[in-house]
């Protein structure tokens, strides 16, 4: 019985576990680091095991010991326990995943909405505007210097890059000048971009969390606090096989619609096959 309640507490607090370290790179995308387990995610690991074990622990000092217990069910029968274990286990993780899960949705809602603004404020981003008959041109503020840009008329050589022609107006483009003080903007968008792809398999594991288990402690704090209610053993056997269902299917869940949990779990598999 120790066991069952460890191991069902730990597979939902590794859930919980992962929506802190998925809120953490959307939050702080730089300082997040996905070549290594660091030691923040081995904090998470620990934690997860260490509170999962202190819910499970009583049950091994004989807790579950109650007075006309049957032994040959292996159930809990201790109400005060069963209250104590359904509200670590369950009631107090599910709100800290919503919370953090909806608080990450509106950030990357945000961010897109920032992003595609920037988009339509730099339609002409990267581009140098000639008018005639001005002959010289017109610097960007990150670009070049005064003293980089030299007059020309219309029979010098060609200007580099692509330029158009719009009412009058020249806009010539630099594609092989590089902007350093754009890289680490670049370089959060892109991990931003990861992180957005990477959210949309969360509404099916928070899905498929909420409808496994919300049953199975639904019934099973009703048993202890109700004891004029009357639960039939088939609903009992049902949801709580219902909650087991949950630890497999999370597995295919992250393989089929994540593809960098699929790469991953691909090297593992090599690494013992």
């Amino acid at each position: 019985m120790t066991m069952d309640v460890m191991l069902c507490t730990a597979s939902i607090f590794n859930l919980c576990a992962i929506s802190v370290d998925r809120f953490i790179a959307v939050s702080v995308p730089l300082n997040y680091n996905r070549r290594q387990i660091d030691l923040r995610q081995l904090i998470l690991i620990s934690t997860t095991w260490i509170f999962a074990f202190a819910v499970a622990s009583p049950v091994i000092f004989g807790l579950n010991n109650v007075p006309n217990r049957d032994p040959s069910l292996c159930r809990l029968e201790d109400d005060n326990y069963i209250v104590y274990s359904s509200i670590c286990s369950f009631f107090i993780p599910c709100p800290v995943m919503l919370v953090l899960y909806c608080t990450m949705f509106q950030g990357l809602k945000r961010w897109e909405e920032a992003r595609k603004s920037k988009l339509r404020g730099s339609v002409y981003g990267g581009s140098r505007k000639l008018y005639h008959p001005s002959p010289f041109i017109e610097r960007e503020q990150a670009g070049l210097e005064p003293d980089e840009c030299n007059p020309y008329t219309h029979s010098d050589p060609p200007l580099p890059g692509d330029y158009v022609m719009n009412n009058g107006v020249q806009t010539v483009s630099y594609p092989h000048l590089k902007y350093p003080h754009l890289a680490h903007k670049q370089k959060q968008a892109k991990i931003n971009g990861r992180e957005r792809k990477a959210m949309r398999v969360l509404p099916v594991v928070v899905g498929a969390f909420l409808f496994c288990w919300t049953p199975f402690f639904v019934v099973h704090i009703t048993r202890a606090l109700c004891k004029s209610c009357i639960i039939p053993t088939q609903v009992t056997s049902i949801v709580t096989w219902l909650g087991y269902v949950n630890s497999a299917v999370n597995p295919i869940i992250y393989t089929v619609f994540n593809a960098e949990f699929r790469n991953f779990f691909r090297k593992v598999l090599h690494l013992f096959c």
